[in-house]
């Protein structure tokens, strides 16, 4: 009988730097109640719900369960049965963040042991939310050396924490993060009103620690999934709030009369004051409705960032946004 193939120990660290690892249940940028190494209740291992913790040693049976389960099978089956240790530590990486190995086209060259095709098809999935996201990139440049060279990124065997003497001032990043991710993750706190601090390449330990306790995290002062989904769910919100506000605006001179000049009315959209009387009256409550259910969406859809706005007068209602 064949022997279980698994993910080895330098794989899954591997897999732990690029995804996290966070004990306690949190949003994702998505807004996905997710725990440990990125795992969702989708994942079938495991139900997340808002306050749950885990162990460390759990996560490391859940994530084995996943990987054994839903991942390991179909990258074996992409990949050929025969395929390499390596091969199967960065095809799993792969198939854990895309769910795709069974229609990447990269597979085709892999199999036909065309090296360049291999890496350049890789590259190709590089992009979340319709945009190209660094993090993706490396990801994948990393997911190739791994698979072809067997090159583990140096991180793998020694960690990704700061050096003991930075705890003291600074936050750890418990996640691979290059220089100019660091940038951007201090550039988003600092739009948030959470001055990172003036040293480049570092966030302050206060700073984190300040916006882990706002939003309701574990405040351990550790840059991690969860702080960097939830700073990241905070922009999105900031943004989307924006474009609500726009929306809704766009349609108020409508109610005034279609005789009125409106002002707010974007250049690319359509002129309501060119319409009939009730055409325009009816098409601008269409916009109105819209940009309310929109609102309502938003409301909804980022129930914990509003959960932050009211703890401090309302705590009972934060806690009741938090709990589902």
């Amino acid at each position: 009988m064949t022997a279980t193939r698994r993910v080895s120990a330098e794989g899954r660290s591997f897999l732990y730097g690029h995804e996290g690892v966070v004990l306690r249940a949190y949003r994702c940028a998505a807004g996905d109640l997710t725990i440990g190494a990125g795992l969702t209740t989708a994942s079938g291992v495991v139900t997340v719900k808002p306050g749950m913790t885990i162990t460390a040693e759990e996560n490391d049976r859940l994530v084995d369960l996943a990987l054994s389960k839903n991942y390991v099978p179909g990258v074996l089956k992409a990949l050929g049965s025969s395929a390499s240790q390596d091969a199967l530590d960065g095809g799993t990486s792969f198939h854990y963040n895309t769910g795709a190995i069974g229609r990447a086209s990269w597979v085709k060259d892999f199999r036909a042991g065309n090296s360049a095709g291999t890496r350049k098809g890789l590259a190709a999935w590089k992009k979340g939310g319709g945009k190209v996201l660094p993090g993706l990139v490396r990801r994948r440049a990393e997911e190739a050396d791994v698979i072809l060279l067997g090159k583990y990124p140096h991180w793998v065997m020694k960690g990704v924490t700061a050096r003991p003497a930075d705890h003291v001032l600074f936050a750890t990043f418990v996640v691979s993060v290059t220089p100019g991710e660091i940038e951007a993750i201090r550039t988003g706190f600092r739009s948030i009103g959470f001055e990172p601090g003036a040293v480049t390449g570092k966030v302050t330990r206060v700073a984190v620690e300040a916006f882990q306790k706002a939003y309701d995290l574990s405040v351990d002062a550790k840059i991690g999934r969860a702080t960097l989904s939830t700073l990241q769910r905070e922009i999105d919100a900031r943004s989307k709030a924006k474009t609500a506000v726009t929306t809704t605006a766009v349609s108020t001179p409508v109610a005034a009369g279609a005789g009125e000049a409106a002002t707010n009315v974007d250049p690319y959209t359509i002129d309501l004051t060119a319409l009939p009387d009730t055409a325009g009256l009816w098409l601008g409550g269409a916009v109105l409705a819209a940009g309310l259910l929109y609102g309502a969406w938003l409301a909804w859809h980022y129930r914990d960032m509003i959960a932050v706005r009211l703890a401090p007068r309302f705590p009972k209602t934060a806690a009741f946004l938090r709990s589902f």
